[in-house]
């Protein structure tokens, strides 16, 4: 592996190589796109630049409607993949270490990881010790740039962000962190600390060019979303351009001043062979509804996101077969955001063990080579049918009460519920044996 010397002289930095480093023009087109994906969220479009018009000598203000459907996309992918907690299997003593860690937040920190990753192709967590307990921070991608060597070799990170017009430098080393700041106009050098577990974890998804950055989901789904707010907004505007016409009289209309307006409100007097009408534009609802529901289907094949989980369809009395039929795109993209999220988890599982041993508990390697991780896919299920699966695999003793409430729907806190289990089989214990004293 190189280090960050070689990497300096290699590309001829200074020696305040982050700053040079951070101010490359690839990295600050990273970030842009970033920032980009972050306003189009927050509701920046590019349908919002739509100019102004003239319409009839005026100036007529036209419709910019803002459909965030990206949001609720992401939220969906999201939400599918981690919104059920990861389970932790293996050794029972390196699952019990490791699940008094996760107790710390940890159901949260993954949740953000997994929609950071969906939303910006990256996440980035620094693992720490804060006040004797083994915590995560998870770094802005907006203000994270690793550092990866001409080998593709990760062999550093820094984290840059401005406030109030002051540029702070957090630099990651494998043994230390070392802080800068400009402030006052100089860049000078603030605090070191030692890096007890190396460089932040590098979360990201697919991306078919790029090794070490993800690829946003929304980049699949921005030129569909466009194109629909683009339909919608001019067929509005089209709809209430023309929907009163434009008067027309045929013929010739008899001389005087039309009916008196306090009999019928006003009107026009026309001679035998005269005609008046409004000649509208007709709007065409059926090509507008065919374009529209093509756009939505598209959207929705593309995000690998059911119809029936955004309300498009209409169901009735499905099977557990046609549920996992109706969800099984959505399968196939949980799996493979899962082969990435996984290869993070497992460096943030080989730092926890780094701290773990430091405070005094030590694993061998056959111990901690039996953890694995299990997602649990937030697919709708029949909770009948879950439970009596688990029966029947409980009468064919094929599994345990620890696993049976692992897949309960109805369990939330699996020790908690194995530990009340326990006390009550002790209690009935004790009655039957106080009641044979008894009977003796």
């Amino acid at each position: 592996m190189g280090t960050v010397n070689e990497f300096i002289d290699e590309y001829g930095y200074s020696n305040n190589w982050f700053v040079d480093y951070v101010g490359e023009v690839q990295n600050q087109m990273r970030i842009m796109n970033i920032l980009d994906v972050k306003e189009y969220l927050a509701g920046v479009h590019g349908i919002n630049k739509r100019p102004n018009e003239m319409f009839n000598g005026k100036e007529f203000v036209p419709r910019r409607i803002v459909l965030q459907y990206a949001k609720r996309l992401l939220e969906f992918g999201t939400a599918y993949l981690i919104g059920n907690k990861v389970t932790l299997t293996g050794n029972e003593k390196v699952v019990e270490a490791l699940r008094g860690i996760y107790k710390n937040g940890y159901d949260k920190i993954d949740f953000d990881i997994v929609h950071n990753v969906n939303r910006y192709g990256n996440a980035y967590e620094y693992v720490y010790v804060k006040d004797g307990k083994i915590t995560s921070k998870l770094i802005d991608a907006a203000d994270s740039y690793p550092v990866v060597d001409s080998e593709n070799e990760y062999i550093a990170f820094v984290e840059s962000y401005t406030i109030n017009h002051v540029t702070f430098y957090n630099v990651y080393y494998p043994d230390r962190v070392e802080k800068y700041t400009n402030a006052g106009g100089d860049l000078h050098f603030k605090n070191s600390y030692n890096n007890l577990t190396g460089l932040p974890v590098i979360y990201r998804n697919d991306n078919p060019i790029n090794d070490v950055y993800g690829r946003s989901d929304l980049e699949d789904y921005i030129t569909i979303l466009d194109s629909m707010e683009d339909l919608i907004s001019k067929s509005v505007d089209a709809f209430y351009k023309y929907i009163t016409g434009i008067p027309i009289v045929k013929g010739q209309p008899l001389k005087g001043e039309g009916l008196p307006t306090d009999v019928l409100g006003g009107g026009l007097v026309l001679d035998s062979d005269a005609d008046f009408m409004f000649a509208q534009n007709q709007f065409d609802h059926d090509a507008f509804e065919t374009l529209y529901k093509h756009l939505m289907t598209s959207l929705l094949d593309i995000s690998c996101t059911p119809a029936v989980s955004m309300g498009k369809v209409d169901i009735s009395n499905l099977s557990e077969v046609s549920i996992k039929l109706l969800f099984s795109l959505a399968n196939i993209r949980a799996m493979m955001s899962e082969k990435f999220i996984r290869e993070g988890m497992k460096i943030r599982h080989d730092k926890f063990r780094k701290l773990l041993e430091l405070q005094g508990k030590r694993f061998t390697d056959e111990e901690w080579e039996t953890l694995d991780i299990v997602f649990q896919y937030a697919m709708p299920q029949s909770e009948k049918d879950i439970i009596d699966n688990l029966t029947k695999l409980k009468e064919m003793g094929a599994i345990s009460i620890e696993s049976i409430l692992g897949h309960s729907p109805y369990t939330n806190d699996v020790n908690s519920e194995m530990v009340r289990l326990s006390s009550e089989r002790d209690s009935e214990s004790k009655r039957n044996s106080e009641a044979d004293n008894i009977a003796n």
